[in-house]
């Protein structure tokens, strides 16, 4: 186990700690088994892990709602166990689903907030200008919470959790469906509060990238604690391990990325900068296989996500996710205009969500939509899928005219909503049966198709498991294969990897580049930057307009960077943003 070397005092002290749920009619489940860890004062320190790992639950014994099965537990050095009160009354937890007040306004939120705290008026009236100051809420104080932005939405989450000065602050993945300005601006909320305030922090967060800026870092897995220290501590795991692959003009970085996956010596692979970056299990020199053919292949700085692949990868049950093959590939040689938008608009009342959006998506590729919460992206799926009405404009999706023949357009369609939208109580062979027969299977077609489906996305181990108690990893493959057991054309994806931990993507972008390679067109929307390099186009959308549309390379050049920082496409996508934004901004003024 790697740990930390210094003598920071601990502010959290877990020793051996195990927590198994026993529920009724279902298998027990050890949650926790035997954690050891501590959290340094004054620092912020990230749990990270897949799916299941066990970080939620560690999170709520930390906050004293639940009760260990054995171990012990201290919080500013108050044993939990016996006094969860008492923690309960200097600490704040923000959960992933912070219980907000939609018909109240902001400024009722944090009043209601501050009421169930005890803060005084003095106190109050030190603390909201500074709270209103960090979140930049000001303007919003009499906007009701559900009309707020996503990341709005967060970071009044934040400012409830705040209105009371703790000496320890848990946020359980506060940045998870949350666009990269939002998720930028609340990363210097809490930067503040540590930086200038001495606060200590633990998150959980599904973005290794936020893992690696943090001082102390705890990985889990399966409930244990794989390795705990400072994140260049797991980063130096990789060293000597990581490389990129510099690939000739006609060949496609998703493709060898997915062909790098199967070789026995290649932990991770994914497509970075137009290049494909790549993570071997041994150090050293080693001989091209075909999938790096005509490659230039260079050593590469290790990042803290590689040195977190190689820890899981040793204790994964499967080394890669499976692809995925369809009962009938579909022809995309011809490269035909699968879907056509033209002049599209979209309209509530007096608010113009869509305004005159153009692109068009060929055969056989990924197209990527991508904008800050509340640009107009799922509006402009959900009039493509026929599930709302255009106000105006040219919509064409496989050939049929979505506005005059939405039932001829939709049986070409596979649409997986942002959030979990199958039936959680049923269970996964339930959800199959059910959709199978919504979308018109019978008989024998209809047994095959659900027999396709619980074999390529693996899920016979959960057959009969309640669909709304399955992992996130497993609930994502159950809404893929109930959006494709009609065989369609075209599959929509909105935000299908929110909250996914980085195992979970691997294993979701494999099937879609495999879908693509056999016909499938796919669109896609996503919050995480680096999934945009498997898509052959993109377009960025803010303010119901396209604000850059192109390949992800042309996307990338424009980024704003210092000199011989290379652009990613993070860089890109605020750069392009806020100049939309500022642009507008003059405009208004002029």
């Amino acid at each position: 186990m790697i740990n930390t070397n210094g003598h920071v005092p601990s502010v959290l002290c877990v020793r051996d700690v195990r927590m198994r749920f026993e529920p009724k009619r279902q298998p027990a489940v050890q949650a926790l088994d035997g954690v050891s860890l501590e959290a340094p004062a004054g620092m912020l320190t990230a749990l990270v892990g897949p799916d299941g790992a066990g970080k939620t639950t560690l999170m709520r014994l930390v906050a004293g709602l639940l009760r260990a099965s054995g171990g012990e537990l201290t919080v500013l050095g108050i044993n939990v166990a016996t006094h969860p009160q008492k923690i309960q009354d200097r600490i704040s937890y923000m959960p992933q689903r912070f219980g907000l007040y939609e018909d109240l306004t902001v400024a009722e939120n944090i009043d209601l907030y501050a009421d169930l705290h005890g803060v005084t008026a003095q106190a109050r009236a030190e603390r909201y200008p500074r709270l209103m100051e960090m979140t930049a809420l000001g303007p919003f104080r009499d906007r009701l919470a559900g009309k707020l932005s996503g990341g709005m939405k967060q970071k009044l989450g934040l400012a409830c959790t705040l209105v009371r000065s703790p000496d320890l602050l848990l946020l359980d993945e506060p940045t998870v469906g949350v666009d990269p300005l939002s998720r930028r601006e609340l990363w210097d909320i809490v930067r503040q509060l540590v930086d200038t305030q001495g606060l200590t922090v633990l998150l959980s967060t599904a973005y290794l990238d936020e893992a690696e800026k943090c001082g102390h870092v705890i990985v889990l897995h399966n409930g244990k604690v794989l390795a705990q220290g400072r994140p260049s501590d797991i980063t130096s795991l990789a060293t000597d391990k990581v490389f990129v692959a510099e690939l000739p003009g006609d060949r496609s970085p998703r493709g060898v990325q997915s062909r790098l996956l199967d070789e026995p010596d290649v932990i991770d692979a994914v497509p970075d900068g137009g290049r494909v970056r790549f993570v071997r299990a041994t150090s050293g020199g080693f001989e091209k296989s075909d999938a790096l053919r005509d490659a230039k292949v260079s050593a590469a700085t290790p990042r803290f996500e590689d040195g977190f692949m190689l820890l899981l990868r040793r204790v994964a049950e499967q080394e890669h996710a499976a692809s995925i093959a369809l009962d009938r590939p579909l022809d995309a040689k011809g490269g035909e205009v699968a879907v056509h938008v033209r002049n599209l608009v979209r309209k509530f009342g007096a608010f113009t969500a869509v305004d005159h959006v153009n692109f068009e998506v060929r055969r056989g590729a990924i197209f990527g939509l991508l904008g800050p919460n509340g640009a107009g992206k799922t509006t402009t799926f959900r009039m493509l899928c026929g599930l709302l009405s255009a106000t105006d404009g040219e919509l064409r999706v496989a050939g049929a005219d979505v506005r005059r023949a939405r039932a001829e357009a939709r049986a070409h369609l596979g649409y997986v909503a942002q959030k979990f939208s199958l039936y959680g109580s049923l269970s996964v062979l339930e959800n199959l049966d059910f959709f199978a027969s919504a979308y018109g299977l019978r008989g024998t077609r209809k047994q095959q198709r659900i027999a396709w489906a619980m074999e390529q996305f693996e899920l016979a181990e959960h057959a009969q498991d309640s669909s709304g108690e399955l992992p996130g990893g497993y609930k994502q493959r159950l809404a893929m294969a109930a959006a494709l057991l009609h065989e369609p054309d075209i599959l929509f994806l909105d935000e299908p990897t929110s909250g996914a931990d980085p195992l979970a993507r691997r294993a979701f972008w494999r099937r879609i580049t495999a879908l693509a390679e056999q016909g499938v067109t796919v669109i896609v929307t996503t919050h995480f930057m680096q999934e945009a390099e498997y898509c052959d186009r993109i377009a960025i959308m803010d303010a119901g307009k396209v604000l850059a549309e192109g390949p992800p390379g042309e996307i990338r050049r424009l980024a704003e960077v210092a000199e011989g920082h290379e652009p990613s496409m993070e860089d890109a996508f605020i750069a392009v943003v806020e100049r939309a934004r500022r642009e507008n901004s003059q405009e208004r003024a002029a």
